[in-house]
């Protein structure tokens, strides 16, 4: 009997899967070769979507909705990403969220239009009439709370090129949706397609563009997608009228018309000012939440009576700090492109890199708010239980990509606390489950901070009346909609008596913090000020 360990794949389920061996790809292989020339017949245009993530999964099921199209998601079979391709050769969707759109999509293009397949087998590329490319880009930071001291990981992206170029067929539209430093599709991209096309004897230009996705996952994941603006530029004519002609045939233009501007360098650019924008938004507002917090101001009320005037009805509360893909590290990929790929060295950005590293402290801020509450009950946080509620970015998804209730974790762990996590969304929270691998050795968040360990046993619960049972604190991290609903007198007694209550995220309204209060706990909350007005009425009671 042979010992040999067979490397699997596990879903967020608990369901195992064994990746595939030599054998398999062989079989893959033919039974693409098979459904591509059957859809051809049928006059349908084939589509490879790179990557089937939060956003390529989604992209994947919107174009197979399509008229007129076949589409193949492919994922590398790595032990992190592999489940996914035979829970979508089910229909099932390997992301969750609130928007019931997504699952039916997935379900329908799968097993009634059966115009989308999932597959492990990079000789899709060479199937293909479109690949559109979503495989991550990260940034990845020296030190937390200074963006200017990092690097981006090209390697994957690159790697995805590499492959590309190999395998496409020369009149291939190469789509890249990821979002990159700007210069990426054209001083990186083409060049690594150009070379792999000379290599293989090809003299054609290699036709490809670039079109940011503006994903939002939650109750509208599959509209963000489909019935929103668009903004996309070729690197020459060709390409740039076959992806203006692609994004009309799957997305809703029509309503929502395209923006095509001259240079992939512009919409790349575009979207990291679009998001640096957002996240300075953001930071501009963390400081004025403090203020409100050192001087008995709801802030909230401060934000809802301003947002009044419609000129101002943009600005937001920024709760623990941002998180999801793009904001915490977006602007670092321009910053990081004028100096490595444009050459120049004048540190022209200030406020862009200044934004993010206010957002990251600003988790850190959460954790000393819990210290506080919990001084205040005469408890001290080292070895009390910490409940925190929410792991992912925002509400009613499961994305915990550089979410800000992960440094919260972090900090609170650092000082002691014993911490557990609940969230509906989330079943395995995969950066601190792998931390000493992902995503590189050394390189999780984990190394900011001191006695992260235990972390990398952490299991996320959806059980919120287990979770809540004895603890000393509860940390409201997300909005999420169980969390809105949450009744002050039924988190007490299940809690087993007072607690200290903190507020991230504006989820409680003045009554709900009165009657925690009222009910002998403590309440802290993210530039919510007033809540000491609160609690000395009720004392005074």
């Amino acid at each position: 009997m042979s010992n040999k360990r067979q490397d699997v794949s596990v879903s967020p389920d608990g369901e195992v899967f064994i990746l595939p061996g030599e054998a398999d790809y062989q079989a893959e292989n033919q039974r693409l070769a098979e459904l591509v020339a059957e859809h051809r017949q049928a006059g349908r245009q084939i589509v490879v979507v790179m990557g089937v993530g939060f956003v390529g999964a989604v992209m994947a099921a919107v174009v197979a909705d399509a008229p007129g199209k076949f589409v193949i998601g492919m994922q590398r079979p790595s032990e992190r990403s592999y489940w996914k391709i035979p829970l979508l050769n089910r229909g099932l969707a390997p992301v969750t969220s609130e928007d019931p759109e997504v699952p039916a999509m997935i379900a329908r293009c799968v097993n009634e239009k059966k115009t989308l397949t999932a597959s492990f087998s990079y000789e899709a590329l060479a199937l293909a009439d479109v690949v559109v490319v979503d495989v991550q880009c990260d940034y990845s930071k020296d030190e937390l709370a200074d963006v200017t001291k990092g690097s981006v990981e090209m390697r994957a992206f690159e790697q995805s090129l590499g492959v590309i170029g190999q395998k496409i067929q020369p009149q291939c539209l190469v789509l890249i949706e990821t979002t990159v430093p700007p210069g990426a599709t054209e001083f990186v991209a083409y060049p690594i397609i150009k070379k792999a096309f000379r290599a293989r004897g090809v003299d054609d230009e290699p036709l490809l563009a670039h079109s940011y996705e503006r994903v939002m996952p939650g109750r509208n994941y599959v509209a963000s997608i489909r019935d929103f603006w668009r903004v996309c530029a070729g690197v020459n004519e060709k390409s740039r009228q076959m992806v203006v002609d692609f994004l009309n045939d799957v997305l809703n233009t029509e309503k929502y018309p395209l923006t095509v501007l001259d240079k992939p360098i512009e919409s790349e650019t575009a979207k990291i000012v679009e998001n640096s924008f957002r996240a300075t938004m953001l930071a501009f507002m963390d400081e004025w939440s403090r203020f409100a917090e050192l001087n008995g101001v709801d802030i909230v009320k401060v934000i809802q009576a301003i947002k009044a005037r419609p000129t101002h009805n943009n600005i937001m509360f920024p709760g623990p700090g941002i998180g999801g893909y793009c904001l915490p590290k977006d602007g670092g990929l321009g910053v990081w492109s004028h100096h490595h790929l444009m050459g120049f060295q004048e540190p022209i950005f200030k406020m862009t890199p200044m934004a993010i590293d206010i957002n990251d402290n600003r988790s850190l801020h959460a954790a000393g708010l819990v210290r506080d509450g919990l001084r205040n009950m005469s408890r001290s946080l080292a070895a009390c239980e910490v409940l925190v509620c929410g792991a992912s970015y925002r509400e009613d998804v499961g994305d915990t990509r550089y979410s800000g209730s992960e440094l919260v974790v972090r900090k609170l762990t650092e000082m002691g606390a014993i911490v557990r996590v609940h969230d509906p969304y989330v079943k395995r929270w995969w950066e601190l489950e792998n931390q000493d691998t992902y995503p590189a050795p050394g390189h999780s968040r984990g190394r900011f901070f001191r006695s992260q360990q235990e972390l990398g046993h952490l299991k996320v619960s959806q059980d919120l009346e287990q979770s809540l049972q004895g603890a000393d604190a509860v940390v409201l991290c997300v909005r999420h909609k169980q969390y809105l609903e949450l009744d002050p007198d039924w988190v007490v007694k299940m809690a087993g008596g007072p607690l200290c209550v903190v507020d991230c995220f504006a989820l409680l309204d003045d009554a709900k913090i009165r009657r925690y209060f009222e009910l002998g706990c403590e309440v802290k909350g993210m530039g919510r000020g007033h809540v000491k007005r609160i609690k000395d009425a009720v004392r005074r009671a």
